[in-house]
């Protein structure tokens, strides 16, 4: 019999449907999953090898789970994507507040309707997208959002005393019965709220204002949590650790290619964005490193993490910039330049916590170097490392580069809004460079070559051996001593 023609309790028990916990659902599918060698996490990238055996064993082990981790580290979607091990549909004695199970009632209302009419008891169902409840936890949050209160108008109205348990409005855990119940940012619960969680994760019963029920509601909790909450805001208390069955610590991506997987899924661009701009795959590799470095840097308080929504948020603002560039100039079609990089400092300023040194050198500043520290790093991958200090006498594969630099005493200016013709007859005026790419970037596609060629020259300001100015309009580069000689 089709789910959509079963409609009573007694076709319910001719279909030959059996009871089954959340958390037997959760197991039982995910060694369903397994033995078929499908994905079971689809779409989080980095984890396979560390926090989703994790996850996996615990959900094996029935276990209800406190995801620990630093700001965007995907913990809420990885709950999120625990739907995808349960049933598709339960059935659900219909009208039941708390979603009872028709063949194990908990409620009053639904033990009763039952009694009343047995086999002809009427029963809906409720599909797996619909057993997912979130709850972040703030310090107004009370007991009874969570677990309910006495309702005393209901109590009049039913003309009930307060002890008896059909005056209770359920909270939102109840509620939630037979399904995956989070809560965000569990420290900073207040204690006396997450003691209220004891007895359900344990024991199955709920005390509302002295009045104590059982209810055995069927949950698979899972909690988030930042490791740092421990001392700044607050703490998980001791009991209540002890009731979650497993901890586990998520991280960030251990290297770029990952990240950019992240990135590249996540962003969500407009069609037409993607289509009329081009993206180098140094550009991205260098949108990655900047959130490196920000992980590394003296001035972000790392305790405080970088999140992964930094480098999403950056890669749109990096595509909206040249938008915004190719618009105004009338290209139909652009390329991003790394000067487009400046558009996404204010995706940086809003997602890192900035210690003291920090503050003083201002978000925007910081924000400024790190983008300068990621051209550094990757420098060395496409060209040879330029040595901090060397003889005067010996030759460098930049000598040629620097005295162009040097001859062109007014300097080089690359404009914010100049045209990608314009832009192109610029960087290919420093002949130089095409040698440089010549010997070190043969292969290198003639779009992508002049994203390479600023690259270089942001590099040689990296390494002192060009110097750079911003102005309102653009950039400026010139020889390392021109201002001096210049008298600027």
């Amino acid at each position: 019999m089709k789910i959509e023609n079963i409609k009573t309790l007694g076709d319910l028990k001719k279909a030959g449907y059996k009871s089954k916990s959340i958390k037997d659902e959760l197991r039982d599918n995910l060694i369903e999953k397994i033995k078929n060698k499908e994905t079971t996490f689809e779409g989080v990238h980095g984890y396979e090898n560390t926090v989703i055996p994790e996850l996996e064993r615990a959900i094996l082990s029935r276990h209800n789970i406190n995801l620990l981790g630093l700001r965007g580290q995907a913990k809420t979607r990885l709950a999120r994507l625990m739907l995808n091990l349960l049933d598709e549909n339960i059935p659900l004695v219909e009208g039941s507040e708390i979603n009872d199970d028709p063949l194990q009632p908990i409620s009053r209302f639904a033990i009763e309707l039952i009694k009343e009419k047995g086999d002809d008891t009427p029963i809906t169902w409720l599909h797996r997208s619909d057993r997912f409840a979130e709850k972040l936890a703030t310090p107004d949050v009370t007991v009874a959002d969570l677990i309910g209160d006495v309702d005393p108008i209901k109590a009049a109205n039913l003309k009930l005393s307060y002890a008896d348990d059909r005056v209770i409005h359920y909270g939102m855990i109840p509620r939630a019965n037979r399904c995956i119940f989070v809560i965000n940012e569990l420290p900073d619960l207040q204690a006396r709220i997450q003691v209220a969680l004891f007895n359900i994760l344990q024991e199955g019963d709920i005390q509302i204002r002295g009045f104590k029920l059982r209810l055995n509601l069927d949950m698979q909790f899972v909690f988030t949590a930042n490791p740092e909450d421990y001392t700044n805001r607050g703490s998980i208390v001791t009991p209540l650790k002890d009731r979650i069955g497993s901890q586990i610590l998520t991280h960030y991506p251990t290297d770029i290619e990952t990240a950019k997987l992240i990135t590249e899924q996540e962003a969500n661009l407009d069609k037409t964005q993607s289509e009329a701009i081009q993206v180098p795959e140094l550009a991205k590799d260098l949108l990655e490193q900047i959130v490196f470095e920000a992980r590394e840097s003296e001035y972000i308080d790392a305790k405080s993490g970088v999140s992964a929504r930094l480098s999403i948020t950056a890669y749109q603002n990096l595509l909206s910039t040249a938008e915004l560039r190719s618009l105004k100039s009338g290209d139909e079609n652009t390329m991003v330049r790394l000067s487009d990089f400046l558009g996404i400092i204010p995706a940086i300023t809003g997602k890192v916590e900035l210690v003291y040194e920090g503050e003083q050198e201002g978000a925007a500043q910081v924000a400024f170097k790190l983008i300068g520290e990621a051209v550094q790093s990757l420098f060395p991958e496409f060209f040879p490392e330029i040595e901090k200090l060397k003889k005067q006498e010996d030759e460098s594969p930049y000598d040629d580069i620097v005295s162009w630099f040097f001859n062109n005493r007014d300097g080089f200016e690359l404009l914010d809004d100049l045209r990608d013709k314009e832009y192109k007859a610029l960087l290919d005026a420093v002949t130089p460079l095409d040698d440089l790419l010549a010997e070190y970037q043969p292969n290198l596609a003639k779009e992508e070559s002049y994203f390479i060629k600023e690259f270089v020259l942001w590099g040689l300001v990296q390494y002192k051996q060009l110097s750079k100015y911003r102005f309102t309009e653009g950039i400026q580069f010139k020889d390392p001593y021109g201002s001096f000689i210049s008298g600027i």
